[in-house]
């Protein structure tokens, strides 16, 4: 596994599934993680359990769709480590339905969490991130959705498409500070929001994945490790799609 020893990241969305997949990755391969998500509870018992561990580790309860929020966490973060190296991008909710049923309320929420939220926390690492030796990492997990659509989901869709041509922009813009900007495109996972599809409907899903199985936390916890460790600090800019194939 790349070391991360010294290194300080804060993962959103961090209490559960493929969040908690990347925290817990992170966390062995010697990070120091923020666990930040609205779940106060959940973050609490995450971190309870890396330190029992012997990990490092902080609870930090954050709506990232509020700038004051994101400023208080990234504000606790320095406070506590005196740097900032690692940006992962997680947080995000669905409120799905088909376009002409959908609610405005349901667009602009998807909107401010899943995008809002990421230029939020991009914009608050930043100045730490460019001041400090080394840089900085910074990973957005966006979706299948956003590559090749999905009906019933044109918020979220459209939320995680637009992710891509901001994880590339910002790329372009700080390379020369020495900070990578990715995202990961993670397919059908098998976490609590596939858990409700009806048998039928895994079926189906299972003819469209040449693998024919659901993706792990796991499979997304690994891509994330890889793209802030040393050995890919020359990759910036790109999309790395984990989906056993079904978008190629």
């Amino acid at each position: 596994m790349n070391s991360l020893t010294g290194k300080v990241a804060i993962v959103t969305g961090g209490a559960q599934g493929i969040g908690l997949a990347i925290v817990t990755q992170l966390a062995q391969a010697g990070a120091s993680v923020v666990v930040a998500d609205m779940n106060q509870e959940a973050s609490v018992a995450a971190v309870e359990k890396l330190k029992a561990d012997g990990k490092t580790a902080m609870a930090v309860s954050v709506n990232v769709a509020l700038a004051e929020d994101v400023k208080k966490m990234v504000d606790a973060t320095l406070s506590a480590w005196g740097r900032l190296d690692i940006l992962v991008n997680n947080a995000g909710i669905t409120r799905d339905g088909l376009l002409l049923r959908m609610k405005d309320s349901d667009w602009d929420t998807v909107m401010s969490v899943n995008l809002k939220g990421v230029y939020l926390c991009i914009k608050a690492v930043l100045p730490s991130m460019m001041k400090q030796s080394g840089g900085g990492r910074i990973v957005n997990i966006s979706s299948i959705a956003g590559a090749m659509g999905n009906a019933g989901q044109a918020n979220y869709a459209a939320s995680k498409a637009a992710l891509l041509g901001l994880t590339k922009t910002v790329a372009r813009e700080y390379a020369s500070r020495g900070i990578t900007v990715n995202a990961v495109a993670p397919g059908f996972i098998d976490t609590a929001m596939t858990a409700v599809l009806s048998p039928k409907v895994r079926e189906t899903l299972m003819k469209e994945i040449p693998l024919a199985r659901l993706g792990t936390p796991d499979d997304i916890a690994h891509a994330v490790a890889f793209l802030v460790s040393g050995q890919a600090s020359y990759i910036t800019g790109q999309v790395i799609h984990v989906n056993g194939g079904m978008y190629m």
